[in-house]
């Protein structure tokens, strides 16, 4: 029904019939949404801001007011959905996408309603001097809602639209020539409801350059929150300055990039970076480390456990500083066929039948899927994920694998996603091991013998000798790592001693754990 009637409201609402043409009814109607359902509240909150914008009879003024009560009315139920969809373990799929849709929607429809007051104050001429008044903080409120709609692609891992770039561009630019770029303003209520509009789009530029497509949607979560924190230490300049490592055109639509030998500056172009910013993030990833507290003005709203928190800073250091990740091998281009299973139990079921099988037949068992590979390096591999299949994968998820032309599986972990569109995705899979042995473990001085009903841990060995340090890689059933474990392993008949030497991963399906062979 909302819909439908949102596509007529321009048509049913004229100057004296609007609903909220006068601010007491606006205050009843947004005192009469509902409060159960926060995914029907956005939806009609979203409604209002449509049917708003599209009222041109309402003054800058009262626009601007009346947007401050629906942008206030949407920020509780914007943090519920929030919450539930990083809380769902995409197993419901459909929930995910309902959730995810409501609340970019929602910050959709809040952006184009304050560009919709950039627009008015640009045709109203007559009443500049009048508005100038309310243009810092309509410009900072549309630049956090443009750079909620980039978070929350980015947490889709999808591929950002050229319409939000050129958006974001030519907002800043025009604050620029208004002079109010770095006008300290209170846009929303609040202790930290402080900010300036150059602080706005740089909070957007920074999370773009973070690399979050190597993130788990908590692990965005927390890098957003804390990007956003330390956004008053950044620095940006027409000119390369010190800190500043990577670029943006203000007027070609195009994402930021890190700043190469050579470059060319124009007059459109900014240059930006973490500034302080890193040297300050550096010293909160040495507090995280020693357990001491964060600082009390260093706060990302949410008390996220050290152990989530701490990789993600060190990720957010390493890209923001002058020596990011570079790729260990040459990318190949190819085009191959593979198979991949997703939980423990298949990976050591193909695993064992494919040691026990000489024939040549790949037919895929139960469980699996068939991707398409698009290139190599030496350390892994991209991979297209076939529309409707793998709603499952998620980054740091461990998969088995085997290619057309092995009869051995490898085991990979996925470490980037992409999404082209809707429909189809790509996938960077890191290769742990080309060849996994499926192993028992029985904890040291626990045999078969004197205990009939032990039959040992299955684990998968990703390595097929020890390395210089005697040690080996086994990866084991989430959760099941216990530091001070020792186990006897049996591989194929043969019996060695490990000691836990130290946890080397941890993923949701999987406990990556080195052992040293005694």
């Amino acid at each position: 029904m909302l819909n439908v009637v949102g596509k007529v409201s321009g048509a049913l609402f004229g100057r004296s019939v609007h609903p909220m043409a006068e601010i007491k009814l606006a205050k009843k109607l947004i005192a009469e949404l509902p409060v159960y359902d926060s995914a029907l509240t956005l939806e009609e909150i979203g409604f209002w801001l449509e049917s708003a914008s599209r009222a041109e009879w309402f003054t800058l003024a009262y626009r601007f007011e009346l947007l401050g009560l629906l942008d206030q009315a949407a920020k509780g139920h914007q943090r519920k959905i929030t919450h539930e969809y990083l809380a769902n373990d995409r197993r419901e799929k459909v929930r995910a996408n309902k959730l995810w849709t409501t609340i970019f929607e929602s910050w959709k429809m809040l952006g184009s309603a304050y560009i919709r007051c950039i627009d008015q104050f640009q045709s109203d001429a007559g009443n500049a001097a009048t508005n100038a008044k309310y243009l810092p903080v309509i410009v900072a409120r549309a630049l956090r809602a443009l750079t909620m709609q980039l978070k929350w692609i980015l947490q889709r891992y999808g591929a950002v639209d050229d319409r939000l770039w050129d958006d974001l561009g030519r907002i800043y630019q025009f604050a620029e020539t208004r002079d109010i770029a770095t006008v300290v303003v209170k846009i929303y209520p609040g202790v930290q409801g402080r900010s300036t509009v150059q602080r706005e789009f740089l909070k957007a530029m920074m999370l773009s350059a973070s690399s979050t497509h190597g993130l788990t949607p908590i692990a965005q979560e927390i890098a957003e929150r804390t990007v956003a924190q330390l956004a008053d230490m950044y620095v940006m300049q027409p000119q390369p300055v010190s800190g500043s490592n990577h670029c943006f055109d203000l007027w070609t639509r195009r994402k930021p990039a890190r700043i190469f030998k050579g470059i060319e500056s124009t007059p459109t172009m900014r240059f930006f970076g973490p500034g302080a910013a890193l040297p300050a993030l550096e010293q909160l990833i040495q507090k995280i480390k020693t357990g001491d507290r964060a600082p009390s003005h260093f706060d990302i709203g949410v008390s996220f456990e050290p152990d989530l928190v701490l990789p993600v800073m060190q990720h957010l250091a390493l890209y923001w500083s002058d020596n990011p990740p570079a790729r260990g091998s040459e990318r190949r281009k190819i085009a191959a066929r593979i198979t991949v299973v997703r939980t423990f139990t298949q990976m050591l079921t193909n695993i064992l039948s494919a040691a026990d099988d000489d024939s040549l037949d790949f037919m895929p068992l139960d469980g699996s899927e068939s991707w398409i590979i698009e290139n190599v390096s030496d350390g892994g591999f991209g991979a297209i994920i076939p529309p409707l299949k793998g709603d499952w994968v998620r980054i740091g998820r461990v998969l088995g694998v085997q290619t057309e032309t092995s009869q051995h599986w490898g085991v990979g972990v996925v470490r980037r996603i992409t999404r082209a569109n809707l429909q189809q995705r790509s996938v960077g899979i890191q290769l742990l091991s080309n060849t996994a042995i499926a192993v028992k473990l029985l904890p040291s001085g626990d045999h078969p013998a004197s205990n009939p009903t032990q039959k040992g841990y299955p684990a998968v060995m990703l390595s097929t000798a020890p390395n210089p340090n005697g040690e080996i890689d086994l990866l084991l059933r989430a959760r099941s790592f216990i530091p001070d474990q020792r186990f006897d392993l049996d591989v194929n008949g043969k019996q060695y001693h490990l000691m836990p030497s130290k946890l080397v991963e941890v993923g949701d399906n999987f406990d990556l754990a080195r052992f040293k062979v005694v």
